[in-house]
């Protein structure tokens, strides 16, 4: 009886030492969060009404160093801006604190989709202007909510969300 136990235990202690633990099969991609950080330029110079492209004002920078204080926290991956003057000194002083080159888009002809492709799971500033960047927030949302920004108004943010199929969006005013 007592070879019968001995061997009864052995044999159990033999099939539990053979089994191994299975890995978890991962059946789905982790769900990406998308980010976006949309802002209009800051005061540009308006003392020549024919110049296309003016630079910033005295305001204008500091509302752009502003702007890199307001997004400090935020782990940025990408900056866009469009081909101005006003634009790219209002991404500068971000850009300069996160390390990260300006990207050149063009808001009339910029692809939303192949945008959004191209910057899953990233987190983004984009800096357009009061026609162009409510725009391109509301391509990207899919919905017409957001209109042109009064052209005395340089302080909206709005921040877009996306994780898998659900897409959220507010407007700030940072002054």
């Amino acid at each position: 009886m007592k070879h019968i136990s001995f061997l009864v235990v052995c044999m159990l202690l033999c099939f539990s030492c053979n089994q191994q633990e299975q890995p978890i099969q991962k059946t789905e991609n982790p769900i990406e969060t998308t980010s976006l950080y949309f802002i209009r330029h800051a005061e540009k110079d308006r003392n020549d009404p024919t110049n296309k492209n003016p630079h910033l004002t005295e305001e204008g920078n500091a509302r752009a160093e502003n702007w890199s204080t307001v997004l400090q926290n935020i782990p940025l991956d990408a900056i866009y801006s469009t081909n101005y003057h006003r634009t790219i000194e209002t991404a500068q002083p971000t850009a300069r604190k996160n390390g990260l080159d300006i990207n050149i888009y063009d808001a009339g002809t910029i692809d939303t989709e192949t945008f959004l492709r191209d910057n899953l799971g990233k987190h983004v500033l984009i800096v357009g202007h009061s026609d162009t960047t409510p725009k391109f927030v509301n391509s990207v949302i899919g919905k017409q909510i957001y209109s042109d920004i009064d052209d005395s108004n340089n302080g909206n943010i709005y921040i877009v969300t996306i994780t898998g199929n659900t897409i959220t969006n507010m407007v700030l005013t940072i002054n």
